[in-house]
């Protein structure tokens, strides 16, 4: 890149690009990633808590340590930025990719095209910058073996997990590298991606997810969770929200109108062929709706709208919080949060929701950022917790290749081709270091259940 933008005057063969990956294992090779769990500077559990609660509502927080006390794996979906204090002091090969900045192996799932085709990829943007693109891979497989230790895995068969996810990453790395440019970016978006990932025990769990996804859709909502409405005046015939606390509450007339302004503002972050299409729905009803682990205590909102002759769309309005990696990356130039999700989310996805956006709005405490897009829209997903040990390793290796294509859209393969190589003590150091780290995820939900029991943590458990 230059000052005035592209260039695209310059061509580096491939074998260059190769060079220059290689000539980067001299000062960090690939055996560095076995190393050390904890840096000697990260916060402690209960301050690093705290602070990550900090501007949260209040009422929602022991809902919130609810969550993450139930179990290791659950506690470490809901602390990215903890282990971004240690991946931080760890080894850093200089190359940089659009982060997930939380690629757990519970947020690659199954979503809906705008085709209506299921598609596989990861699927939760909070927290994606740019950065060091081991920091995905290593917080990948440490989550493997904790999910194969919540569903009693053994030890061998988690190892082998977080091991086979890094080989997989390291191989797509390899294929994509070899592959035309235009070719590799459209590469492993459907289920043609278990053969490729060698997944193929999860074929069965895959078309169970994805007849699931395709049930998932605005209508069904509807069904569920509202109660139908006729305006006698209109003669338009429209459905409000049934109020299931604490999960799904009603708002007041205030927070509605602010949601609906934020909505007719999103409607200018769409890309121009979709904004006319928004235009043609109205809002019925808009409700508080509790989602996740790291989001909870957020302001987080469904609006029901309604269009054609009883069509239904639900949208999720959900609070953008500055990613929890930011304090261990350099400085990110100023931009609003939920453009910042909703652009990472565009760069790494191979295909996004079409009605993905952004905006702000004031809920009663002042204008916050959220971004916009449809709820449940197709979705489904494997339950890699549920996994049985001869499938676990096989989700490692389908997870691996997704996150490897995920970072080829900002990173060059080449480039990390050259770096990774064919050396498998990569996939050995990772493993190590995964299983180091889930030891120490243990010890630090240790930590959380030792609070609570002092009573200096309040807890909220969801009947």
């Amino acid at each position: 890149m230059s000052d005035r933008g592209v260039d695209l005057r310059s061509y580096v063969s491939a074998e260059d690009v190769r060079a220059r990956g290689r000539a980067l294992r001299e000062r960090v090779p690939v055996t560095a990633r076995d190393r050390a769990a904890a840096a000697a500077n990260r916060p402690g559990v209960l301050d690093f808590l705290a602070a990550s609660n900090t501007g949260r509502l209040a009422h929602l927080v022991p809902l919130r340590m609810g969550r993450m006390v139930s179990s290791p794996f659950t506690f470490y979906r809901g602390a990215a930025g903890l282990m971004a204090a240690d991946l931080a002091a760890g080894p850093d090969s200089g190359l940089t990719a659009q982060l997930c900045g939380d690629a757990h192996a519970a947020n690659f799932g199954l979503y809906g095209t705008p085709r209506g085709e299921i598609v596989m990829d990861i699927n939760d943007f909070d927290e994606t910058i740019p950065g060091p693109w081991e920091w995905d891979l290593e917080r990948l497989a440490a989550s493997l073996v904790l999910a194969g230790r919540e569903n009693g895995a053994a030890e061998d068969d988690c190892l082998r997990a977080a091991r086979d996810a890094a080989t997989s990453y390291r191989e797509t790395v390899a294929q994509l590298a070899e592959l035309p440019f235009m070719q590799a970016w459209t590469m492993l978006a459907d289920e043609s991606v278990l053969a490729t990932a060698k997944a193929e025990d999860l074929l069965d769990d895959f078309k169970k997810a994805a007849k699931k996804a395709r049930k998932n859709t605005s209508a069904k909502v509807v069904a569920k969770w509202t109660e139908h409405l006729e305006d006698h005046q209109t003669g338009i015939s429209k459905h409000r929200f049934v109020s299931d606390p604490p999960i799904l509450t009603p708002v007041e007339d205030k927070v509605t109108d602010a949601v609906i302004g934020g909505l007719e503002r999103y409607v200018g972050t769409l890309r121009e062929s979709r904004r006319h299409l928004l235009t043609r729905f109205a809002v019925s009803d808009i409700a508080f709706r509790i989602v996740g682990t790291g989001s909870v205590g957020l302001h987080t909102y469904i609006a029901l709208l309604h269009g054609n002759e009883g069509e239904s769309l639900v949208l999720q309005i959900k609070q953008a919080n500055p990613s929890a990696l930011v304090p261990y990356l350099p400085a990110q130039p100023r931009r609003h949060e939920g453009e910042r999700i909703v652009q990472g989310a565009r760069h790494v996805q191979s295909e996004t929701d079409i009605l993905l956006g952004w905006t702000s709005l004031d809920p009663g405490s002042g204008e916050l950022p959220f971004i916009v897009r449809q709820f449940r829209n197709l979705k489904g997903s494997i339950d890699v917790a549920g996994l049985g040990a001869d499938d676990l390793d096989d989700y490692g290796r389908l997870a691996g290749a997704l996150l490897a294509r995920a970072h080829s859209r900002s990173l060059d393969p080449r480039l990390l081709a050259g770096y990774l190589g064919d050396d498998e003590r990569f996939d050995d150091a990772v493993a190590a270091f995964a299983v180091r780290y889930a030891d120490q995820t243990e010890a630090d939900h240790a930590a959380l259940v030792a609070g609570v029991d002092a009573g200096m943590i309040a807890t909220e458990v969801e009947d």
